[in-house]
């Protein structure tokens, strides 16, 4: 299993998993960010920081059956690094979606961002890795409390997903990660600690989904 500062991600870089060699989510983040391969990365895909991976879940993986529910308890039980997990949400795959998405959100706490396809997945690292480069090029002189929670609030993958929720738009997904502070408590919280946020239609449809 791969724990923190197992892996050492040099500043600006992705490793990825000799896996992805030659495929078309590789070629296409070729000349955008600078990407080496490593063998014995495990279950992980791509490594965008010392403390943040990704862990990719394609159409066939989802079509083809259980193995990668498997793979990501396995991940979250042996790992203390933060998992993005990319799924391709596509025509032959929706059906599986929500089952999915309960899994990584509710049940695991990770976060979930669906793609349509590779080309697709390849922009969201390039953003991803945009995002850490600047957290990391911050004057790290700064309050170390206001970073964190800042760097938390602007983490532009759970900013996405919480997005993604009916009824929540950019203003009400800022207000309910400031109020709560991360996604597992937010998917834990009660429709009447989210109603003092959102009031009770939003609080509702949060609550549901």
């Amino acid at each position: 299993p791969v724990t923190a500062g197992s892996i050492v991600v040099p500043f600006g870089h992705v490793i990825g998993n000799e896996k992805w060699r030659g495929s078309e989510l590789a070629q296409r983040l070729q000349g955008k960010i600078r990407l080496i391969f490593e063998d014995g990365l495990g279950l992980v895909d791509f490594h965008l920081s010392n403390r943040t991976c990704i862990l990719y879940i394609s159409e066939a993986d989802l079509v083809a059956g259980d193995e990668f529910k498997r793979k990501l308890v396995q991940f979250r039980n042996a790992s203390s690094l933060g998992g993005i997990v990319i799924v391709e949400r596509t025509q032959i795959s929706d059906q599986y979606f929500l089952a999915v998405q309960k899994l990584v959100v509710l049940e695991l706490g990770m976060v979930l961002l669906p793609v349509a396809n590779q080309g697709e997945a390849s922009q969201l690292i390039t953003q991803l890795v945009s995002f850490y480069v600047r957290e990391q090029s911050k004057d790290h002189n700064s309050n170390p409390f206001l970073r964190k929670q800042c760097s938390q609030l602007a983490e532009p993958s759970v900013f996405q997903t919480v997005q993604q929720i009916p009824g929540v738009g950019k203003t009400k997904a800022l207000l309910l990660l400031q109020h709560f502070g991360s996604i597992h408590r937010l998917c834990n919280a009660s429709v009447e600690e989210l109603e003092l946020v959102v009031g009770q239609t939003v609080a509702q449809q949060v609550y549901r989904f």
